[in-house]
Parts: structure tokens; sequence; C-alpha cells
């Protein structure tokens, strides 16, 4: 009818993309499934990486066998042929040569040309891509179940057990412990936070089995006057950082873990490892790494309750 505006249809808005990152749903992130091909490469399982390497070769032969079949001309290949196909740009691309089947005509001759420089191509990126996996010095750091609060020395302590899997040694170890929690401005506003923790001791010339990180909990602590309830109120968590270069690769190693609130254990602490047998060698019980001892209040630090 005249005077009213024409109907247009309304464009379709998409949902925003959600994908699962830890703990944490991202939403609206920007969709990038082959721009990071390379780092899932290197973050994937050693059967993952072998297997997508065995598909990509197979399907690269598969697409040049079927280009064969559009072309023709393989000498001693059955007509129609898949198969026959197949196992001829297999031995091309391998560089394999039987003679049995060749190529006849000029358009099978380009196709071979095609599929040896890609087959080179392709030899040379899979080696790559293998040896920078396999040359990779993945830290096998462990991290003890629980941080402990107990007193040391008279002392209320925050203490933290980290070891090393391997029999190698972790040179100049680095570690770092930082709080994260909620807080809320003057203004109202909810603010994600994070603090260093400092430490009695942040590194150690040498990494062996064991390590077990202090914080004395003293007036200037940001733990200090805090309760199980209170971490819990603040949405407390500990993220832990180790770094250092191992001895063998001489290759910088790695590790990381979080602690929520609820792995706190007050008046515990970490169960000793070392002792010495009867020769006076020293043994390290690696099986009583995650045990926690419990110990006695003090007039000065009684413990909080658990709500």
């Amino acid at each position: 009818m005249p005077g009213e505006a024409p109907h247009t249809k309304k464009p379709r808005r998409s949902r925003p993309r959600r994908e699962q990152q830890g703990d944490i749903t991202i939403i609206g992130a920007p969709h990038a499934r082959f721009r990071d091909i390379y780092h899932r490469f290197l973050r994937a399982p050693w059967w993952a990486a072998l297997l997508t390497i065995v598909a990509a070769f197979l399907f690269l032969n598969a697409v040049f066998a079927a280009l064969y079949l559009l072309t023709g001309g393989l000498a001693n290949a059955r007509p129609g042929s898949f198969a026959d196909a197949f196992y001829f740009s297999v031995q091309t691309m391998g560089t394999i040569g039987y003679g049995a089947m060749y190529p006849l005509s000029p358009a099978a001759n380009a196709l071979v040309v095609a599929e040896a420089v890609v087959g080179l191509l392709v030899t040379a990126v899979g080696t790559g891509l293998v040896f920078t996996k396999f040359s990779q010095s993945n830290a096998r750091i462990v991290f003890g179940h629980n941080v402990t609060i107990s007193p040391m020395d008279g002392v209320p302590t925050l203490m933290l057990r980290i070891g090393n899997e391997r029999a190698n040694t972790i040179i100049e170890a680095t570690i770092r412990v930082v709080v994260l929690r909620t807080e809320r401005t003057k203004e109202g506003m909810l603010f994600y936070r994070m603090y260093d923790l400092p430490l009695t001791r942040e590194r150690t010339p040498a990494l062996a089995r064991s390590w077990t990180a202090l914080h004395p909990i003293v007036p200037g602590s940001l733990l200090y006057g805090q309760t199980p309830a209170s971490l819990k109120a603040g949405e407390v968590e500990l993220a832990v950082t180790l770094v250092g270069l191992d001895d063998i690769s001489l290759q910088p190693v790695h590790a990381r873990y979080q602690y929520t609130d609820d792995k706190v254990v007050w008046g515990a602490r970490p169960a000793d490892i070392l002792s010495e047998d009867e020769t006076g060698r020293l043994v390290a019980n690696l099986e009583r790494f995650h045990e926690l001892v419990p110990t006695e209040p003090t007039a000065d630090f009684p413990y909080p309750e658990v709500q």
C-alpha cells in the first residue's frame, strides 16, 4: 500500500561462539580454526600428531589418485581402478618407483611432476613438525595436592611442596606464587585482582626431587588475619608457576598449578620425605609426597574453625 515501507527481512544474527578453556567458558572469541594449526599440533599428544600426518599423507594420495583417473594415461593400470591409481600415487610421492606402472600421457606426466613437488614439501614439513615436537622439553613437575598453613618457628606459614618427577635437575628453578581474589572497589564495581605473594626463598640453584616453598604470614602479608570463611568469601585462589633450565637438554622448562580455597589445609604441614637408613645414607620417600601431618596450634596462632 502507498506510504508503507517495503518489507525487508532482518538479517539473522548468529549466536556468539562459545568454547571451554580450562574452567572458563569463553564467549565471542575470534574463530581461528586454521590459524593456529602449528600450535595445535605441538599441544596434541603423540598419537594424535602422528595420526594427523598419516591422514594428511593418505588424503593427498587419494586426491592425486582421483586426478590420475580423470586424466588417464597410466601404463599397466586397470581401467577405472582407483586402487591402482592410489598405489601409483603412493609410489610417486614416496619416491619408490617400482616401474610396473608409469605415466604415458602429457597430463599424467604433468601430474607426476606436481606430485613430486608436493611430496618434497610434505616430507620437509612433516620432518620439521616431528623434529620440533620430539625436541620439546616438557617439564614433569608435580605439585602437592594441598597447601598448608601452620606455625613454623612460631610464625604462621603457608607451605607448598613442589617436586621433579624426572631424575634430572632443573637449574636455577624460580617459583612465583600469585594470590587471585575478587574485590569490590569504592565505586561498587566487582574487580578480579592479582597479588604477588613473597616467599622466604623464591629460587633454588638446583631442583632435584622436592622443594617446599614458604610464605610467612606476618603483618603486611595478604593472608594475615584470613580465615577459611574469608578465603571462600573472596574466592581466593593461588596460582603457582615454576620456570628453570633442564640440565640435560639445556632448554627452559615451566609448569603451572592453581589451588582453590578448599585446597588450603589449616593446622597441617607436608610430611617429611627425607630420612636416613641404617648406613646413614639419605633416603627420599616420594610415596609420602602428598601426605600431610597435623600440627598443634599455638597461643599466637589458634587455628580458625573451618565453616
